[in-house]
């Protein structure tokens, strides 16, 4: 692996950066990550993009890590010594897509793929479909780690790197022969519930027990804080009371509400099913920096019988990050190794299982997969 890294965000650097490390020895494909305060324009990066001659992938996000620093601003480049099959899945918004069967006509069998690194726009609205076809398609057979693109303002532009240049509203399907081990822990617990969600639209909560959602929201919130959460400062309260959907025997599924509209209704990072039963959790410092160590812990469990190099792939929520503050870099050092190399973004939704559970789309969740370095 030939890792460049750029703190500058310049278009020039980008350029750069690529151009050194796809002329390396061995190197046969970029992944690369960058951060949303670079600026980019797809009019500036897609004509370098267009030009490199391996398969790349990768995309914009909102910070991200690179050994134990995290940056808001910058480029990684990774260049990786095997040819991976990206495929590019349209329209993750489109309500009338059948996943299962876009999944089904254009994933190639590919003999020698181990694991899957999936990334998407995470302001699409139908990424949890996107997942659904997935493990209906391909279940258990791999790992799979990725996650959403984008920006902090919630506003969808194109975020994924690809040869045919920058996308939005799409996902990248990134089939590797390498093997990997997959660790996923949150660390929220229960405030509030089971409620019960009576309307919802993809990702927007429209009710809860049949009262419109931000009135039950509000109302737990100032229960357990004394605070008055408001369309004006709902981001700022809300990732500290995330919703998580109930699964029976595992984990829930932490759903991040992100903004409130006008008539009462809650949109999160992911879909949120009508008739599914949600908490509201909460969490603090502590249970989030354990939660993060013990998925590396696990990651690391299983791959250590295998006589090869790794990295270490961390896939964090970029609102775990906002609630810990000056706390993250406790959580970053939980999961860093100076013997291994530590790449990574900060994200909009987090894509994991672990060869052994149900393939999902996480929000405010650390996935930590330790990777053959190949």
């Amino acid at each position: 692996m030939k890792l460049n890294t750029g703190k500058t965000g310049s278009v020039t650097e980008f350029e750069k950066l690529i151009f050194d490390v796809v002329h390396t020895a061995h190197v046969q494909s970029l992944f690369i990550f960058s951060c949303d305060s670079n600026g980019f324009q797809a009019n500036e990066i897609d004509p370098i993009l267009r030009t490199i001659p391996v398969p790349v992938f990768g995309g914009i996000f909102p910070a991200i890590m690179c050994g134990n620093e995290k940056t808001d601003k910058g480029t990684v480049v990774i260049g990786l010594e095997f040819a991976p099959h990206v495929t590019i899945i349209p329209s993750l918004s489109n309500p009338s897509m059948d996943y299962d069967q876009i999944i089904e006509e254009l994933l190639p069998e590919q003999s020698d793929t181990r694991t899957m690194i999936i990334l998407v726009d995470g302001l699409a609205k139908r990424i949890s479909k996107l997942i659904e076809g997935m493990f209906n398609n391909c279940g258990l057979e791999y790992n799979y780690i990725g996650g959403g693109a984008g920006s902090l303002n919630f506003t969808q532009k194109p975020c994924l790197f690809t040869n045919q240049g920058m996308l939005a509203d799409c996902a990248l399907i990134v089939q590797c022969p390498i093997i990997s081990s997959i660790g996923v822990q949150h660390g929220w617990r229960t405030v509030s519930g089971p409620y019960k969600v009576t309307d919802s639209d993809q990702n927007i909560i429209k009710t809860i027990n049949w009262l419109p959602a931000f009135d039950v929201y509000k109302d737990v919130i100032a229960a357990h804080s004394n605070l008055e959460i408001r369309p004006d400062n709902f981001f700022d309260i809300s990732k500290c009371y995330p919703f998580g959907i109930s699964r029976f025997g595992a984990e829930k599924i932490v759903r991040d509400p992100i903004m409130t509209s006008e008539n009462g209704f809650i949109v999160c990072v992911g879909e949120v099913p009508t008739e599914s039963y949600v908490d509201i959790l909460t969490s603090d410092a502590p249970a989030l920096i354990n939660a993060a160590r013990n998925a590396y812990t696990s990651a690391l469990q299983e791959i250590n019988s295998y006589p090869f190099n790794t990295f270490t792939l961390f896939i964090d929520c970029i609102s775990r990050s906002l609630f810990l503050e000056k706390q993250f870099q406790a959580e970053l050092d939980a999961v860093y190794h100076e013997s291994t190399p530590l790449i990574g973004a900060l994200t909009i939704g987090e894509i994991a299982n672990t060869g052994k559970e149900y393939l999902e789309f996480y929000n405010k969740t650390a996935v930590v997969g330790v990777l053959e370095d190949a």
